[in-house]
């Protein structure tokens, strides 16, 4: 079983997190962009983005302030520390402190943990989550949300030694890793690698264009999938490897690690590490069709009850009755024109 006890932060006032691997639709349907805005408070919220990690000027902030505003987003506001004593501008934190939702954009994920991370700002962020706040971010403001995150490393699908490296995030979410544009860029084999020497990690791939919403439900952190790709997760509770002695850049032994991939609509309970049961969908007409049969059957146990007629005499009765209403044309078929 896996170790269930590890901290986790599981206030019930805690906000969700909103972790996206990069590259969301901007110009069509913007389904990720508009639930972050919607659970930020749609016409009240007041959304702080945070560019530190885009190499790109006042156009990256643009971008985000245009499509938020246009998503209904009541107030969007840039908070771009560029150096750790930036991070500690008792403005900058202010405005994170006033945040309903906080959204950190992609770019290098290393530069935003090295300006952000043990400071005021980052501090602020981790508060408001605490407090409710909905903190987002895609690519690199993904991957800082996590414990653990990737600060660089190579491509590919099998794990090597030293085929990556590991640098610490804002903590958001305990005791995990997460990596994104994870199918698009190949990065199974680097995720691989980390869990293999840190089997305490679980580790979490988001695709492109797809959102892992963490809430906290009943105590229990919980992630739920929407977007055009999947979630992979790996729990290594289970791991049997060689990490620890293999050398320079060879392959791995990374066995008994359990894969979980979560496309759109399914949920994986990260505290207790196990899937959610999906429930079923029913179409329209499979719903009516079942509506239609219950009502047949309640009328077959009325008649039951009031005319003492046998089940079979009824059923045919009832089948006949069906036939009739859909063969006999209406009194606009009939005279083609309604009366």
């Amino acid at each position: 079983m896996p170790d269930t006890d590890a901290p986790t932060h599981t206030s019930e006032r805690s906000g969700r997190l909103m972790i996206i691997g990069g590259a969301e639709d901007k110009l069509r349907q913007r389904t990720i962009l508009r639930d972050f805005v919607s659970a930020s408070g749609g016409a009240q919220a007041r959304i702080v983005v945070v560019p530190t990690a885009s190499s790109l000027g006042e156009e990256v902030v643009e971008v985000y302030d245009a499509l938020f505003r246009k998503l209904g987003a009541g107030d969007v506001v840039a908070c771009r520390p560029e150096s750790r004593s930036e991070s500690h501008d008792p403005a900058r934190v202010a405005l994170i402190d006033q945040a309903t939702g906080v959204f950190m954009t992609g770019g290098n994920q290393l530069k935003l943990s090295a300006v952000i991370c043990g400071t005021p700002v980052g501090d602020a962020i981790v508060r408001a989550h605490a407090r409710g706040a909905v903190v987002g971010g895609t690519s690199a403001g993904a991957s800082i949300q996590s414990s653990h995150m990737v600060a660089f490393g190579v491509p590919g699908a099998t794990p090597k030694q030293r085929m990556t490296q590991v640098a610490a995030g804002l903590g958001l979410l305990d005791t995990t890793v997460i990596d994104q544009h994870f199918d698009q860029r190949n990065r199974y084999g680097r995720l691989l690698m980390i869990v293999s020497q840190s089997p305490q990690l679980l580790g979490i791939g988001v695709d492109e264009d797809t959102c892992a919403t963490v809430t906290v439900e009943e105590s229990h952190e919980v992630l739920r999938v929407t977007g055009r790709g999947a979630v992979t997760i790996l729990d290594p509770a289970h791991l049997v490897t060689n990490s620890y002695e293999a050398k320079r850049s060879s392959p791995l032994l990374a066995s008994g690690i359990v894969l979980h991939v979560l496309p759109a609509g399914a949920a994986y309970d990260l505290t207790s590490r196990t899937l959610v049961p999906h429930a079923p969908r029913v179409s329209r007409q499979d719903a009516a069709e079942l509506a239609e049969a219950q009502a047949d059957m309640r009328r077959l146990a009325r008649d039951i009850a009031a005319d003492d007629i046998s089940p079979a005499t009824l059923r045919r009765r009832l089948a006949r009755a069906r036939t009739t209403r859909k063969t006999v044309p209406t009194e606009h078929q009939q005279d083609g024109a309604p009366r």
